[in-house]
């Protein structure tokens, strides 16, 4: 009767252990998701400015020419 009620207790910790691990897994996930966020961000701004930079460079340019 003990290893029958210590099996259920050791498995009983080992989903529980299971159990933090995927809700810290799935914090770090949502984590990672907005820092891909505000980094698509970040380079959809640059690629914004570069884009105005391009335009005043070849308006620049055609007026020297």
């Amino acid at each position: 009767m003990f290893w029958a009620m210590l099996s259920i207790a050791v498995g009983f910790v080992g989903l529980a252990v299971l159990g933090v691990f995927a809700v810290r897994v799935f914090v770090e996930a949502q984590r990672l998701g907005r820092q891909v966020a505000d980094a698509t961000q970040q380079i959809n701004r640059a690629a914004e400015e570069l884009e105005r930079a391009a335009a005043g460079a070849a308006r620049t340019s055609r007026e020297l020419l």
